[in-house]
Parts: C-alpha cells; sequence; structure tokens
C-alpha cells in the first residue's frame, strides 16, 4: 500500500522556514507535454514579501530548459526514505528518459504549476521565474506563489520533526552521503533576561 504525505498549505511569508535548515531540494519542471525532475544542492530563501527563492539550475540542463520555456517550477524537500531516488535523478539526464516513469515516481498535481510535485517530501513549493536580465548565468529567482509542508511534520508555523529518521529531510555533502536533520534542542537567550 501506497503512504502519501499529506501536505498543508502555509502562509507565503513562511515558505521560507521550510529549508532555511538546508535540506537538500528537487525541483520539477514541465512544458506542454514535457516533464522533468533533478536534484538540487543550491536552493536558498531569498525574501519574505513577496516570498522569492534563488535556485542554480545549469544553464545546459534539460530542467533549465523546460523551466525557460514555462517560467515555473516545484521545489521540493525530499525525505530520508527518498535518498535513492533523489540520487538518481541527479545523476541521469531526462532529455534520453522520462525520469518519472524509469523511477517509478509517485507524484500529485501542483495547484498553480504545470510541474507535479512528488510524494515523500517534507515541503513543496509552487514557483514562477523571476526575469532578472542575467538569464546567461546558472541562478534563477522565483517567486513563491503556493507552499506547502508536511501536516504530520509542521506544526504551529515550525517543524516538529517525527522520530522515524526515514520522515526527516536530508543534506547531501558528496559521492552518495547523505546527512539526516538531527534532535532538536533548545536554548533560552541570555538577552531575555
Amino acid at each position: 500500500m501506497r503512504s502519501m504525505t499529506q501536505p498543508i498549505s502555509i502562509p507565503l511569508k513562511d515558505s521560507y522556514k521550510l529549508f532555511n535548515h538546508g535540506p537538500v531540494s528537487i525541483i520539477t519542471s514541465a512544458h506542454g507535454e514535457k516533464r522533468n525532475i533533478m536534484a538540487a544542492a543550491w536552493t536558498m530563501p531569498l525574501d519574505f514579501s513577496p516570498a522569492k527563492v534563488a535556485v542554480v539550475i545549469d544553464k545546459n540542463t534539460y530542467t533549465r530548459e523546460l523551466v525557460n520555456a514555462s517560467g515555473e517550477f516545484g521545489l521540493q524537500f525530499p525525505m530520508r526514505k527518498i535518498a535513492q531516488l533523489t540520487l538518481d535523478v541527479g545523476d541521469v539526464s531526462g532529455r534520453e528518459l522520462d525520469k518519472f516513469s524509469r523511477f517509478n515516481i509517485n507524484t500529485f498535481p501542483a495547484a498553480k504549476i504545470a510541474a507535479p510535485f512528488i510524494e515523500d517530501c517534507i515541503g513543496w513549493l509552487e514557483c514562477k521565474v523571476i526575469k532578472q536580465g542575467a538569464e546567461d548565468i546558472d541562478l534563477i529567482v522565483g517567486e513563491v506563489v503556493a507552499a506547502y509542508a508536511d501536516a504530520e511534520q509542521f506544526l504551529n508555523g515550525r517543524w516538529h520533526f517525527s522520530d522515524d529518521p526515514q520522515k526527516r529531510s536530508i543534506h547531501y555533502m558528496a559521492a552518495g552521503e547523505f546527512y539526516t536533520t538531527g534532535e532538536a534542542f533548545k536554548t533560552d537567550s541570555s538577552y531575555s533576561k
């Protein structure tokens, strides 16, 4: 039986909270009947209002071609349970094959963009490209037009990661080595006393 994470909508002003802890990202793109998916290490929140993100997508990739053509992309943050898939979609080009079919990727539709979202992520962002006049570089700026988080782990406006390590976000190092988001701890500000 397939288990799917349950996305809940979150305020756009809080979209940065989905990935300000630095997890690896997956970018989905679509234009017409074409679609693609890739892993991305360089993504970051850029602004609060309107919410913006910066992503690095090599200008020679199939994903970049689809993002340029459509003016939009999906950004999602995978759980450990799909770490192998995250690595796999980054190792092969979508020009040669449909990665969604090849890797049997479970998807669901986004609300405001054509690119699909993938299951088993902690968060998802729907983004529209903001033209910067520097399209010859690998950096893309996108406005977040919709944001969602895993209902089980994003409570009261912040992460409460599961005790199940397979549901936690992942951080990529190199050569197939990942780290999982660890245990939470809290300190009190010495200035609030």
